[in-house]
């Protein structure tokens, strides 16, 4: 009988362990593309108030998850949806200080992507509404010619829980991500 050769066990060796380090995107990745988007630290929010230019603003969101507004002070904001944060506003500056307040809130600008790996210029980029993995990478320079076009590596917190998937380079990116495209095996 043969005796298998130490090249064909290394091999082999590598072939498993490279599979053992897949891992499927988690089902909250997808639910978390169709849910209503949630302010985190890092986004910046445009505030209205109608008939008070005073108190119409850009306010960032900062590391605690607060933004700081006139008249009312720190108002939470990371982990609501805007229309939240408009209740919000509103009942602290019903509080004693408007009858009856008009409030309106929009994102201005979402916290950074980052991508990362085998890609032209990795770095910080900006995130736009529509973003997919795809035009991620072209954005940071395209592919390398060793990385794996196929599918990515995306890690993602939700509900203040850090996770990461793999998934394919058609499938949307979230703000706040962090892509990592893989180096291919052959």
């Amino acid at each position: 009988m043969k005796r298998p050769t130490v090249a064909f066990i290394l091999c082999a060796a590598f072939a498993v362990s490279g599979c053992s380090s897949y891992r499927p995107a988690p089902a909250a990745f997808h639910e978390a593309t169709s849910k209503p988007y949630v302010v985190d630290a890092g986004d910046r929010i445009r505030v209205t108030v109608f008939e008070q230019d005073s108190l119409t603003n850009i306010y960032a969101v900062d590391q605690s998850g607060y933004i700081s507004f006139p008249l009312v002070g720190a108002v939470p904001a990371r982990g609501h949806t805007v229309q939240q944060i408009e209740r919000l506003i509103a009942d602290k500056l019903r509080n004693g200080y408007l009858r009856d307040p008009d409030v309106s809130v929009e994102v201005d600008r979402y916290r950074s992507i980052f991508v990362m790996g085998e890609v032209g210029a990795a770095g910080q980029y900006s995130y736009v509404p529509g973003l997919t993995v795809q035009k991620a990478v072209a954005s940071a320079g395209g592919f390398t010619p060793r990385a794996n076009q196929t599918n990515v590596d995306i890690t993602r917190t939700i509900n203040n829980e850090v996770m990461t998937g793999r998934v394919p380079t058609s499938d949307p990116v979230l703000p706040g991500d962090t892509i990592y495209v893989r180096e291919r095996l052959f």
